[in-house]
């Protein structure tokens, strides 16, 4: 499929997030000098004295060479998403991007599903087996709608675990949603149902119940939890489950989070 593209707000959000990130990041380069690699830190934020007219120079086979090498190379990394992030934006918009505060707090967060919360939470806890599973990139999985989707938020860089659980109250039961996708940016996650067969009544019985019980907890609709109806569960519409992704990230993206130059073109 063609290239991702970011809804106006997403797109803010990715792009500040990795200058801020680079701001507080280690900057050098290596240098071949007399045949012996040498590493140049020309920027650490635990030793302000150096900088490009005075960098720390260190071999590069040495403990610390090395040290910094990782941390060049992670700088180097972020550096090029942002660049990336930067001309998208510029193709797209005639107006500077704008600058966000973070971090980004929720009106309402009744289940504290935030970035530590992702981290916390265990993978591969469904008990159910498929007859048919689908071996992938991303491990086994039940289905290749399954497998559609876990493609699609690599491609979309959001990262996931697949079928954490979490005990519905209203329902008396754990359930495993199909992923809990992290939109790290703004600190926050969310449950993602895949959901493909509803020409089959017991399927479709547990998928009511699924979701009377998600709601019943406050786990809202487009926020704490992305549903993504396949009505024909052999064709899976990828601009569809983008669209849906986005939005939620989107909706959890306060417009006071956005500080634009001129206010009257803010989103």
């Amino acid at each position: 499929m063609n290239s991702i593209i970011y809804p106006k707000k997403v797109h803010a959000v990715k792009l500040e997030y990795r200058r801020q990130k680079l701001e507080k990041m280690v900057q050098g380069c290596i240098k071949i000098i007399d045949g012996v690699p040498k590493v140049y830190v020309t920027y650490d934020p635990d030793y302000p004295q150096y900088d490009k007219s005075h960098p720390r120079r260190l071999v590069a086979s040495s403990r610390l060479g090395k040290f910094y090498i990782e941390k060049i190379k992670e700088y180097q990394s972020v550096k090029s998403e942002y660049d990336s992030l930067l001309n998208s934006w510029n193709e797209n918009y005639r107006i500077a991007p704008p600058r966000v505060i973070f971090p980004i707090s929720q009106f309402y967060d009744p289940h504290i599903m935030n970035n530590e919360f992702f981290k916390k939470q265990q993978d591969c806890t469904g008990r159910y087996k498929s007859d048919n599973p689908t071996v992938s990139d991303h491990g086994e999985l039940k289905s290749k709608n399954e497998q559609f989707a876990a493609d699609l938020l690599k491609q979309m860089d959001i990262p996931f675990k697949y079928e954490t659980s979490v005990y519905l109250h209203a329902i008396n039961e754990i359930i495993n949603p199909d992923y809990l996708v992290n939109f790290y940016e703004i600190d926050r996650c969310a449950y993602l149902e895949v959901l493909g067969m509803g020409d089959k009544v017991d399927y479709s019985l547990k998928t009511g119940t699924r979701i009377f019980g998600l709601s019943s907890e406050h786990y809202r609709p487009g926020r704490e939890v992305i549903y993504i109806f396949l009505y024909d569960r052999y064709n899976f519409d990828e601009g569809y489950f983008i669209n849906e992704v986005f939005a939620a990230f989107e909706n959890m993206i306060p417009n006071c989070a956005l500080v634009w130059e001129d206010q009257q073109k803010a989103v």
